[in-house]
């Protein structure tokens, strides 16, 4: 049995060593707003609830172990004492880990992502229209747990309204298990889907995806192509140059002869095949492809 002091391993090995260990995680989609009032939205898997009288939720924006700097959300709870915690279900995983990106701060994570932002009825910050469920919560307590990189902030969080979509709910006006269809993480890249298993979707740590606002409107409006598979297009760095297009087109004479006979919607299937592959650079060529 391996037997670990953590006082005698590096952080991030320890960090590896927990995520791994204990899970799956709930995962609060945390939205806020800075002292400028520019919306902020970020997933955390230190969450859970604490108690229902009164009803209480904590999540941890930890220090980041590389660099003992804090996110966005962290800052902006300090400031404000309020935030919107959102429930997320696998419908919008992906879209949620696009907006775990580090990008810079004032950047909104509800646009880069693709989600819409909801006005809250007792808190400042906005709620995420698609999420199930949306806890509007005061901060009543921040503890910090150490000014070393690594360390958790609890941030204790009282719900003070509380939304449910109708469709998640069973005849008796609970939720229905199956129908919110939760997810939750685990170790490394790995999530898990309450009514189906583990699944993975690589975390964008060293990346800047372009964003679902980079994508033209016809493809976002796709009637094909989901929430999560926007969040796969908008996950990669850059679009294929013009080069790379015609490559693609021109060594594989079957898409060849598939764009020369299809369009539309057709196109955003082809695409959608590509990006359940986990191969978005395909699917950006498929889609590219049809508009030169």
């Amino acid at each position: 049995m391996l037997t670990i002091d953590p006082k005698e391993i590096p952080t991030s090995k320890l960090h590896q060593y927990l995520l791994g260990a204990v899970g799956p995680r709930p995962i609060a989609f945390a939205s806020t707003i800075d002292a400028e009032g520019r919306p902020n939205l970020s997933p955390f898997s230190f969450f859970n609830v604490f108690s229902a009288n009164p009803p209480v939720l904590i999540f941890s924006p930890a220090r980041r172990g590389r660099d003992n700097t804090v996110k966005h959300t962290f800052n902006n709870a300090k400031a404000t004492m309020e935030v919107v915690i959102n429930v997320v279900n696998y419908d919008m995983v992906h879209q949620v880990s696009l907006s775990s990106t580090e990008y810079e701060e004032g950047v909104n994570e509800f646009e880069k992502a693709g989600f819409s932002m909801l006005p809250s009825e007792v808190v400042k910050p906005f709620r995420v229209a698609e999420a199930p469920v949306q806890f509007e919560c005061k901060i009543n307590e921040i503890v910090e747990l150490g000014n070393e990189g690594g360390a958790g902030n609890l941030v204790i969080c009282e719900v003070l309204k509380m939304h449910i979509q109708n469709e998640i709910l069973d005849e008796n006006g609970y939720i229905d298990q199956h129908k919110i269809d939760l997810v939750a993480r685990m170790g490394g890249n790995w999530y898990s889907r309450a009514i189906s298993g583990m699944f993975e979707v690589p975390k964008p740590l060293q990346t800047l995806g372009i964003g679902v606002d980079a994508i033209s409107e016809d493809i976002r409006n796709s009637k094909v192509l989901t929430g999560n598979d926007l969040g796969k297009l908008g996950n990669v760095e850059n679009l294929p140059s013009a080069e790379e297009i015609k490559e693609f087109v021109q060594g594989d004479p079957e898409i060849s002869e598939f764009l020369k006979n299809n369009n539309g919607e057709n196109i955003h299937h082809k695409a959608k095949e590509y990006l359940e592959k986990n191969d978005p650079a395909a699917a950006w060529k498929i889609l590219l492809a049809n508009k030169m």
